[in-house]
């Protein structure tokens, strides 16, 4: 097996209408260093930057199934409003930090009414088409901690 590399991309993310949801390029942004089958990035994009050097560029479309996956109507629940306790405003859009089996989970709330609370469990971009426009700018050895901590550093 090849040693794992971190490479350190920059991109631009965008949905199947064109608009940007995210982009490491900009005044103050940085770009984003990932090692190499860690799975630190979602597997459609890392499968397309395989063997890809500084310099590449790169357009790829991501499916959901390779991204954030599906939507999971499952995952789509009311909740007794009483489990917000202590939260005077709750309002479509907003994300908590729920206890769940599986460790934390953020969810939105996609609904209020006055008796419960709808939220949703889906990642965001769950179902989305996921566009990134990438350019490589580093690609290196990975060194035994960042193999060892699973992570760029």
């Amino acid at each position: 097996m090849a040693q794992p590399r971190v490479v350190t991309i920059h991109y631009t993310l965008t949905n199947n209408q064109g608009e940007e949801l995210d982009s490491s390029r900009g005044e103050g942004r940085e770009p984003l260093a990932y090692l190499e089958g860690a799975q630190n990035i979602i597997g459609g994009l890392e499968s397309a930057l395989t063997e890809k050097n500084p310099g590449d560029q790169v357009k790829v479309s991501v499916d959901p199934a390779e991204g954030y996956g599906e939507i999971n109507e499952e995952l789509v629940q009311p909740v007794p409003r009483t489990a917000f306790e202590g939260v005077d405003t709750i309002e479509p859009g907003m994300q908590f930090q729920a206890q769940t089996p599986g460790g934390p989970q953020v969810v939105r709330v996609v609904e209020v009414s006055e008796e419960t609370v709808t939220i949703d469990a889906n990642h965001p971009l769950a179902g989305e088409t996921l566009h990134f426009d990438v350019e490589v700018i580093e690609a290196r050895d990975a060194t035994d901690e960042e193999k060892e901590h699973g992570h760029a550093h």
